[in-house]
């Protein structure tokens, strides 16, 4: 209806001015023949048509301009929805070979942009011109077929060179997008992985990348505005030789075929409507190109069917599922990896409600048979059968919501806790979530956060520590009530304790469930009924606990062997008990005392710590920017000034040719040869200074947004990590921001730039020629002009209110986008693809409400506009028809005046509309320039501090008081002293979120203490040179972060990329991944998936050790190192690691004990102080103490 609506009112606008030349045909003849006594009568009836017509043209613009607005927001965003729903029902092969999180968080966030331009208003501009084009055709046509008929063989020749800009437009488009989508793409991995990005130093790494694929961009841009120029200089080319053909054809027809002046002149305006309008189509048609470019490849996404559809709803449904598992002989290799088989023959039965245990080296394909049964990828060959139906003939969506997953690496999204659990079960009851987190163990820590259940829990889950985080995705599980369980490493991230606690609610839960179970730990599947053990993709052996230990030479009874030797699998714990809303943070919390907020005072940190909103766009600031281009901007400025003189020339031209049509014959035939020429000339004239005007402002503009885009990014990766830990800062959010800011601001630089240099000018040469014509007439028009302008400020002032919040709801909506496709198994497993949707949908709520809002504001404002122009026209000829009438003014000079106002009339409607541009474009303008202001408290890009020649390693914390920046009413730690040795080995052992990791992200710089001292080597380290610290330390997390490069690339991150072959093999080497990596068809070249996604989790944490090796730190940090690896890889990499901390200081997280027994110095940590510290032995013959208590727990555990 809407887009009906705007279609008509587009068609009555566009028609209107071919209907005018009409009557500024009769307007012509009235003032040449009339006598001057009753020339004001007879001009005063054709004004009154005018004025009527002026009024429904306002009204027909108004409903073009809005109804389009509203119409193209609507369908962006409706194809923002389309796009994510197609993206979450793609199969996992798809995100394994076709696409990125980033690229699709770009494509997300700036696409649509391109594509509501190509949608919304620019379709109703294209058919208001398309219906002036044709309207002024007819009219021509009707007054006189024979002039009409010479003018119009100028069309074709238009056509075909908007045709040509339009195809070279499109090609140069689908460039930029595509290079703007893999920039998006090392935003999105750059901030997702910040806290490695900083600790080895790669930010400058990550700033070369992306300024290369902004390089490409620009390039593509700058072809754009070159094609543009010809193709605009071109059209008005033809369009002036035409008007000359024109005034000397009109001549002929004149003195032969008795034309009068006014029909001919009324034809040549018709006409020349006509083709102005078909030239001005050109940046439409510019739009348009862009917007099918960034269409297609989001329309390939939503018309894609993929092996595997989540929303399949054919399928056999059972009504009574039992939980028998087969898998009969299957081949598998990963899509992405088509070279490597996984499995090779796997078989293997599990009989409903048995406990099933998957054990073997890392990279056999234990979590292979996961992905099987949860059906991300179909068997090769063989079948996976449950109740002995095959998989593939099953309803995907019901047989997943039969399923629990609880992954190695567990994943939680950027909303609240309450909310993660509940992607077990939509619309689940308080008492079943607490149910949950009671079975989970998760409720000790959950009830001493001051908002419990809706505490956020940051990007992935980074504010919560790794045991926290496990806790809940078991929580998340167990609220579904499976009838299949799914346990890979469920419990490596727990401490003793709750490890202890939980594997007791899972052996509860487990009970009446068929569940496979994944483990490295021998001693947490001792119990199960089934023991299977793989490697090489094959069923090695199977059998219980009792029957696999009695054969000594199998394969089971030398792991249980190796572990009970040496028993070093640590589980994980994630750094950062970092937590929770907008509405808490407060930066400056850091002050050791108590905080208690009470709602006033949490209004005034909403005033204090929200961004500090600039009132008006630093334009100034935006010219500094472009000051490199200055050359360039005069050049392209001086372009724009001969551009915009010649619409005012041409209406000197065409205001003297009217003349010689009520001259004498003589002077006819001789004056229209001259005008003639005189189009021509002008017309080549626009050959020259168009193409050169956008050349040059496309260079300029296009380097601009390059070097913003740069600068924003280059701000972003040094900013502290406090800044990254706020739910505005995502990845997805910061990723979305960065495309839409650079996008908008596209809108006002470049070719609007040009466009208000050449309005000056226009402006000013027209009020030259008319002054200069006749000064009184002038003057008085000039009192109407104020009208004119008031239109683009009354959009400005409603504009500013209807925005805000706009742009936030949408990077909200990005980052719900972001965390679901970056997410996607997880997703997929819970079945959670609606329950994204329909989030999406409603943070999309508030945009479209904005968008009816500005939509009638900027019809009204245009409406205004119209009528306003074409009013004054009305009035114009009445004023000067008095005057004709009084002897003040000729009709020569009264079409003088007429048209170099016309003119200026023009210059200022068009700048009218960039009003909406400007409109669009002030927050994110504001909001870039929040980011180039931020001042970093810890800002790794500054060169200044001291270095050390010689680094000893003796770190020391004195009296160290912490709370996180935005979880100020939790005290991490208080008044926590610890020495650290030069060449020790110091152990932090505690239960999970006790602060162990927060003593590394301190080490690390990557927050300061609230207060105490943090020294090395008896200086104060926020003295030393941060990137200079950080090159010093060699940190491994316990879940590993690889880039979705090559395994090379990955291993030489350790070194900013500079490493050589011989380096990048000793380290592979040194990690015991050196054989794994050569077996792979590509070796070294494999690439590593997203978030390293195609390797196993030992073999993710094995290349994470070897880019820590390959650094070379003289303090070593192991933040639970080895967490992920089998237990044969685990000994040789301890042997390894043991190795290379030989002479190093080395920090070790962890709650696996036996792998610390060796450590000079085993620190305990409880209520965020050191509780007890010694050596292994020390520390147990403390009777009572938390040591020992945590030495028994794990005793009787194994």
């Amino acid at each position: 209806m809407l887009m009906m609506i705007g279609t008509l009112g587009a068609i009555g606008f566009g028609m209107a001015q071919p209907l005018m030349t009409v009557i500024f045909g009769q307007l012509i003849n009235s003032l040449a023949t009339s006598d001057s006594s009753n020339v004001t009568d007879n001009i005063s009836k054709v004004c009154i048509v005018y004025l009527y017509l002026a009024i429904g043209i306002g009204i027909a613009s108004f409903f073009q301009v809005s109804c389009w607005i509203i119409s193209g927001e609507r369908q962006s965003i409706r194809i923002r929805g389309l796009y994510l729903k197609a993206l979450l029902g793609q199969d996992v092969e798809f995100f394994d070979t076709q696409t990125s999180t980033g690229e699709v968080i770009e494509r997300m966030s700036s696409d649509p942009i391109i594509i509501r331009e190509a949608l919304g208003e620019k379709v109703g501009k294209f058919i208001q011109l398309v219906t002036t084009f044709v309207g002024g055709f007819l009219v021509s046509f009707i007054r006189g077929w024979r002039l009409a008929l010479v003018v119009c063989f100028s069309a074709p020749v238009l056509v075909v060179a908007g045709g040509c800009m339009s195809f070279i437009i499109s090609e140069m488009a689908v460039r930029a997008q595509a290079s703007y989508a893999q920039a998006g793409n090392v935003v999105e991995q750059t901030v997702g992985a910040i806290r490695t990005v900083a600790s080895f130093n790669g930010e400058k790494q990550a700033i070369k990348k992306y300024d290369d694929k902004l390089e490409i961009a620009y390039s593509a841009t700058a072809h754009q505005g070159l094609a543009s120029g010809l193709g605009t200089a071109v059209s008005l080319l033809v369009s002036s030789c035409s008007h000359g053909l024109a005034i000397w054809y009109g001549s002929k027809l004149v003195l032969e075929k008795g034309y009068n002046g006014g029909e001919v002149i009324s034809i040549i305006m018709a006409m020349m409507f006509g083709a102005f309008s078909l030239g001005q189509t050109s940046p439409c048609l510019s739009a348009f190109a862009q917007g099918r470019a960034a269409a297609y490849t989001m329309f390939e996404t939503i018309n894609r069917k993929p092996k595997i559809y989540a929303y399949d709803e054919d399928g056999i449904i059972l009504e009574d599922i039992k939980g028998e598992i087969e898998l009969k002989d299957v081949y598998f290799r990963y899509p992405a990896r088509p070279h490597i088989q996984i499995l090779s023959g796997f078989s293997l039965h599990i009989p409903s409600g048995m406990t099933a245990a998957l054990v073997g080296q890392s990279g056999n394909g234990k979590s292979t048979v996961i992905s099987l049964l949860e059906r991300f990828y179909d068997p090769e060959t063989g079948e996976v059968l449950i109740d002995g139906v095959n998989l593939k003939k099953m309803q995907l969506k019901w047989i997943r919501s039969k399923m629990a997953l609880v992954s190695q690496e567990p994943v939680l999204f950027t909303t609240t806790i309450r909310e993660n659990i509940m992607y077990g079960k939509e619309n689940a009851t308080d008492e079943e979530i607490e149910a949950a987190i009671h079975l989970a163990r998760a409720s000790d820590f959950i009830n001493k956060l001051p908002r419990r259940l809706d505490t956020m829990v940051g990007e992935r889950g980074t504010q919560l520590s790794g045991g926290q985080k496990q806790r809940i995705a078991i929580a998340r599980a167990i609220l579904k009530n499976p009838r299949i369980l799914l346990l890979d490493e469920a419990t490596s991230a727990l401490d003793a304790e709750s490890e202890r606690l939980v594997q007791n609610a899972l052996d509860t839960v487990m009970a009446s469930r068929t569940t496979v179970v994944i483990a490295h730990r021998l001693s947490t599947i001792r119990n199960a009924e089934l023991i299977a053990v793989v490697h090489a993709g094959k069923l090695l052996e199977k059998g219980n606990h009792e029957e696999l230990i009695k054969v000594p030479a199998g394969a089971y009874a030398q792991l249980v062997q190796m572990q009970s030797g040496k028993n070093h699998q640590a589980e994980e714990e994630q750094q950062v008990v970092v937590d929770i809303e907008l509405e808490d943070i407060e930066q400056s919390s850091c002050d050791g005392s108590s905080v208690k907020t009470s709602p006033a005072n949490r209004e005034r940190k909403e005033e204090t710590t929200g961004p500090k909103r600039v009132k008006n766009i630093p334009i100034k600031r935006i010219a500094y920017l472009n000051k490199p281009e200055l050359l360039v901007l005069f050049l392209g400025s001086i372009a724009a000034v001969a551009h915009g003189v010649l619409f005012p020339i041409h209406g000197l031209i065409m205001s003297s040719s009217i003349k010689i049509f009520y001259e004498p014959p003589n002077k006819l035939r001789k004056g229209s040869s001259f005008w003639a020429l005189m189009f021509v000339g002008l017309g080549f004239c626009s050959l020259l200074f168009v193409p050169l005007q956008n050349c040059f402002f496309g260079v300029a503009g296009g380097k601009l947004i390059q070097r913003i885009r740069s600068l924003s990014f280059r701000k972003i990766v040094h900013q502290e990590m406090s800044w990254f830990d706020k739910p505005e800062h995502s990845s997805g959010a910061v990723g979305a921001r960065l495309a839409t800011d650079a996008s908008t601001m596209r809108s006002i630089l470049g070719d609007a730039l040009a466009l208000v240099v050449q309005n000056v000018a226009m402006i000013a040469a027209g009020l030259v020629i008319a002054f200069t014509a006749n000064w009184i007439l002038a003057l008085v028009i000039l009192v109407l002009l104020p009208l004119l302008s008031l239109q683009g400020y009354i959009q400005l002032k409603f504009y500013k209110s209807i925005s805000a919040g706009a742009k936030a709801m949408y990077e909200d909506a990005s980052q719900v986008a972001s965390d679901a496709v970056g997410n996607i198994r997880t997703i997929s497993s819970f079945g959670a693809e609606e329950k994204v949707i329909n989030l999406y949908q409603k943070k999309c709520e508030q945009p479209i409400k904005q968008a009816v809002k500005s939509g009638i504001v900027n019809g009204a404002g245009f409406g205004l506009s119209s009528f306003v122009l074409y009013s004054s026209t009305s009035i114009f000829f009445y004023i000067g028809s008095i005057l004709q009438q009084h002897g003040r003014i000729t009709f020569n000079e009264i079409f003088r005046v007429f048209f170099s106002l016309s003119t200026l009339s023009s210059g200022l409607s068009q700048s009218a509309t960039l009003f909406s541009d400007l409109n669009k474009a002030q927050e994110s303008i504001i909001s870039i320039f929040e980011i180039l202001d931020s001042k970093p408290e810890i800002d790794s890009s500054i060169e200044s501090g001291t270095t050390l020649d010689q680094v000893m390693g003796n770190v020391e914390l004195q009296h160290v008081s912490f709370k996180y920046p935005t979880r100020p009413y939790i005290q991490v730690f208080k008044d926590l002293s610890l020495t650290i040795p030069s060449g020790k080995t110091v152990a932090l052992v505690g239960e999970s979120g006790s602060g162990k990791s927060t003593i590394i992200g301190l080490l690390e710089r990557f927050y300061n203490p609230c207060s105490g001292h943090i020294y090395l080597d008896g200086m104060d380290i926020q003295k030393f040179k941060i990137s200079w610290l950080r090159q010093q330390l060699g940190l491994v997390s316990q879940e590993p972060i690889l880039f979705n490069e090559t395994i090379r690339a990955n291993i030489a991150y350790g070194k900013q990329g500079g490493a050589t072959e011989e380096e990048i093999i000793k380290a592979a080497k040194a990690s015991n991944s050196h054989n794994f990596i050569s077996a792979l068809p590509h070796g070294y070249d494999t690439t590593v998936g997203g978030r390293g996604e195609q390797m196993s989790g030992g073999q993710k944490q094995r290349i994470a050790i070897a880019r820590a090796v390959l650094k070379d730190p003289k303090i070593l940090l192991l933040d639970e190192a080895t967490s992920a690896l089998d237990a044969e890889s685990e000994h040789i990499v301890q042997d390894a690691l043991d190795t290379v901390m030989i002479g190093r200081t080395t920090i070790v997280v962890a709650h696996k004990l036996s792998t610390i027994k060796g450590a000079d110095i085993i620190a305990v940590m409880k209520n965020g102080v050191i509780a007890e510290k010694g050596r292994h032995d020390e520390l147990l013959n403390l009777s009572g103490g938390v040591y020992a208590t945590l030495a028994a727990l794990q005793t009787t555990s194994i």
